[in-house]
């Protein structure tokens, strides 16, 4: 069989959609799995060994307008796909599922113009976002949804990241990801150094990790100490993030990619949530990892994705979880020998 799946949400979706393919590939052995990204998460779909090929669709620039979505999906037509899954729910994908007019396409009940679909399923809020994915497949997976995304790292990359390991003296190393896209995801930089100089007292080496947009952050934590904190962020692509991440021991992130970027390398991950929540079902969920949150907050959240600024202009929600909270943390889940 072909098969489709949709999926151009941000880079921490993607990861969290893995499981899923994993899931379809052995749900439909020998069937051929294709999938829709985002120029950015392309490499990492391209990544999984469980598929086939993958269709960067580039919604910011060349196919910005609903209307240039639509000869992109008359070349998708011509794959003759079998089925259709589209865990992303905008409108847009909706209308590629309308144009490729596969026999079975399954959505989401909250998509746009889920009436395009042929099979609805119901969005769990309550459930994790793997878990909400792999309901696409109707199936009863129980506790057993705890599923590793799997990436095959290509020997280039790893030979990158070696070279980069080699320039540093380490015993242990922790990575640290102060960085997010919405400034009220991210916890108080003065916050972050402290914990930041707790990591390094236990002798461990500190990567700050994070992309291109985080680099001259990052860079401002190396002062504390130049021998035993390197800035990582911005030199490495998402699937080279993946194989640096995994000689860590673990890593302290906002919630934001590096958490899923985190659980794929297979690491221990704490998540510091400011202004979003756990509930939406965005937290590290493989065995050893753990996350913080203060929630005694009538304004929390204040979004789904966060915002630009506090609308009450005191991140109340991130100066209220102390760094002690987060050192105890990472104490108790015994990643420091």
């Amino acid at each position: 069989m072909n098969i489709l799946v949709i999926q151009t949400a941000f880079l921490g979706d993607a990861v969290l959609t893995l499981p899923l393919i994993q899931e379809i590939a052995k749900s439909y052995p020998g069937s051929a799995v294709d999938v829709v990204s985002t120029p950015v998460t392309e490499e990492l779909f391209e990544a999984s060994p469980f598929v086939h090929k993958v269709f960067p669709l580039d919604k910011k620039r060349k196919q910005k307008r609903i209307s240039s979505t639509i000869p992109f999906a008359n070349v998708l037509r011509e794959y003759g796909y079998d089925i259709v899954f589209s865990p992303h729910r905008s409108f847009r994908s909706a209308v590629i599922v309308n144009r490729i007019k596969a026999p079975r396409s399954v959505g989401f009940s909250n998509a746009e113009w889920k009436g395009t679909y042929s099979e609805i399923v119901q969005y769990r809020l309550d459930f994790h976002e793997v878990q909400r994915n792999l309901s696409l497949l109707n199936k009863d997976y129980g506790e057993r949804w705890r599923i590793r995304p799997i990436v095959e790292i290509k020997e280039k990359s790893k030979e990158k990241v070696n070279r980069f390991l080699e320039g540093i003296n380490f015993n242990s190393l922790a990575a640290v990801a102060p960085g997010a896209v919405w400034a009220t995801k991210k916890y108080p930089e003065e916050y972050y150094r402290e914990i930041i100089r707790y990591l390094v007292e236990e002798d461990l080496t500190v990567l700050m990790i994070g992309g291109a947009e985080d680099e001259k952050y990052c860079e401002k934590f190396t002062e504390i100490n130049t021998d035993k904190i390197f800035n990582a962020a911005g030199k490495f692509s998402v699937v080279e993030s993946i194989e640096l991440l995994s000689h860590c021991k673990f890593i302290v992130s906002n919630d934001s990619a590096p958490t899923h970027l985190g659980q794929a390398a297979g690491i221990k991950t704490l998540t510091i949530y400011v202004s979003t929540i756990p509930g939406f079902g965005f937290y590290p969920y493989l065995p050893g990892s753990a996350y913080l949150s203060y929630d005694e907050l009538d304004c929390k959240p204040c979004g789904i994705h966060g915002k630009k600024e506090c609308p009450l202009g005191t991140l109340e929600c991130g100066y209220a979880l102390k760094p002690e909270t987060v050192i105890q943390k990472i104490k108790e889940m015994k990643v420091i020998e």
